[in-house]
């Protein structure tokens, strides 16, 4: 039986550039749909069970990231369900997926997706809580819905607002808001019990549908990285922006996530508002005890690894984070999560995944709700 290849799939993404000899595959990653970001791959190799497959990604040196590649291992499923890692090296130039499959049909990706059809399902699933409805934002250039998740009564003082996959490929990011939206509907959950006392929690679980199903890395379909579009969004280029900021001026928020993935670093922390030239004390004071209690309820949570405050102080009222502080005066966070392992707390077998990634969703809750007090 000949190997094959394919990616013709939800979130599917890979140049093949050969694929007869199982010993050597030879791959390109693809960009982006509509820009230069390259790093995320997904695809399916058929026939090769048994054999010792090498796998070459040729341009890993020359992706938007290749850094990356360094310490990093790849994700495998015969079922899209289980993932695990699989030995990947890094030369510098080409990365090499050395793996023998144990059935017929196994898929290989950058990190463990998240479905369309999964976020659906989370939409659905979410609704069948009394606590929970879902609002429509808009509609994106591909025709993909936009969605928001409502927990709690609008009329609650505090606003809470939680975005995730401005990046489409950084997946971890909605496995996050799917441990979240769990913990939250929970009605044994004492934490998010009293959190329903005092704030309403508006959730985006993606905001970039078309980048993910097109597989995309960073950017929607019109080639727009989301998270430089918060000062002036527009229908043509990012609406799902637009259409977010519309309705967060709406309701005010008190308390902003946007959740992410970084391709290097191998930790969890967040990059604070405190470049901003208005920030207050206050702002200072509130935003320390929320990475202070974070730390406090998450293992894998830690403020010692992360970004330089200055990283991007030319562009930094374009990010939501930093907008959202600038404007509505509260604690505003980005939050990045490994596409490798934690490297506080590793898991040599499936590094950095879903399941952890939900878990750090429900642990959030914690500081979120010692913020409302």
């Amino acid at each position: 039986m000949p190997i094959k290849i394919s990616h013709q799939f939800d979130a599917g993404a890979i140049d093949v550039i050969s694929a007869v000899n199982p010993q050597q595959i030879d791959l390109h990653i693809r960009k982006d749909s509509h820009a230069e970001f390259a790093q995320w791959f997904y695809f399916r190799l058929q026939g090769a069970r048994g054999e010792a497959c090498n796998l070459r990604f040729l341009n890993a040196g020359k992706t938007t990231y290749p850094a990356g590649w360094n310490d990093y291992q790849a994700v495998a499923s015969y079922d899209r369900e289980s993932w695990f890692r699989v030995p990947t090296s890094f030369d510098g130039t080409v990365m090499t997926i050395t793996h023998t499959p144990e059935r017929d049909s196994v898929y290989y990706a950058y990190f463990e997706p998240y479905s369309w059809e999964r976020h659906l399902q989370l939409l659905g699933d979410a609704e069948a809580s009394p606590l929970a409805r879902i609002i429509d934002l808009g509609t994106t250039l591909d025709g993909h819905d936009l969605n928001a998740i409502v927990i709690g009564n609008p009329a609650a003082a505090k606003k809470i607002w939680v975005i995730a996959r401005q990046h489409p490929g950084e997946t971890m990011a909605e496995w996050f808001v799917e441990g979240l939206v769990g913990a939250m509907l929970d009605p044994d959950n004492p934490v998010a019990l009293q959190l329903l006392k005092k704030a309403v929690l508006y959730i985006v679980p993606n905001m970039n549908p078309d980048g993910s199903v097109r597989g995309n890395l960073r950017t929607n379909a019109a080639g727009a990285n989301l998270n430089r579009e918060w000062m002036t969004p527009s229908l043509a280029v990012s609406p799902e922006v637009l259409a977010v900021k519309t309705k967060m001026h709406e309701t005010g928020c008190d308390l902003f996530l946007d959740v992410h993935g970084d391709e290097a670093l191998p930790y969890v922390f967040v990059a604070g508002s405190e470049m901003l030239e208005n920030f207050s004390p206050a702002q200072a004071t509130a935003q320390q005890r929320f990475l202070d209690c974070f730390v406090q309820a998450s293992p894998d949570f830690q403020t010692k690894v992360g970004y330089a405050s200055s990283k991007y102080r030319e562009e930094v009222l374009k990010l939501a984070s930093k907008y959202v502080a600038h404007t509505f005066k509260c604690v505003s966070l980005t939050l990045e999560m490994p596409f490798k392992d934690n490297a506080i707390n590793p898991d040599a077998r499936i590094g950095w995944d879903g399941d952890r990634s939900a878990q750090l969703g429900a642990a959030i809750l914690i500081p979120v709700l010692d913020a409302m007090a």
